[in-house]
């Protein structure tokens, strides 16, 4: 299975904070999976530590690419065809890293892993 982690799951995944629920800690550690972190993810969490918002990533922040490399995840870029997808989605929903993971594992034919039920109203598979 191919997963998208959303921005927090791979925060709490390096945290090993207990916010991650047993079953996408599952997904992620399965030998079989091909885990991806999003460079929408890389951007969140800079410009979040760098605003106060993520006080805890300032290792994260510092270098995101080794914290995926570390984990023997893979990155994801940010395409045109991503870009037009999540600047196209139906829906109030604002975030802008939100619509462009979301526009990702449609694209892509990823499961995503995160804790929001709100995502189920996009066309995606949703792990939590």
């Amino acid at each position: 299975m191919r997963l998208l982690l959303d921005t927090h799951a791979f925060i709490w995944w390096l945290a090993d904070h207990k916010s991650l629920s047993r079953k996408a800690h599952a997904a992620i550690e399965e030998p079989g999976n091909e885990v991806f972190v999003s460079a929408a993810s890389a951007w969140e969490i800079t410009t979040k530590f760098r605003i106060g918002k993520l006080d805890n990533a300032e290792v994260v922040a510092a270098d995101v690419a080794a914290s995926i490399n570390n984990e023997g995840f893979m990155p994801l870029a940010v395409s045109v065809a991503h870009g037009q997808i999540a600047g196209s989605l139906p829906g109030n929903h604002r975030d802008p890293f939100d619509r462009m993971l979301i526009a990702q594992a449609m694209l892509e034919s990823m499961t995503f892993v995160s804790n929001e039920a709100r995502f189920d109203a996009f066309a995606i598979k949703r792990l939590w």
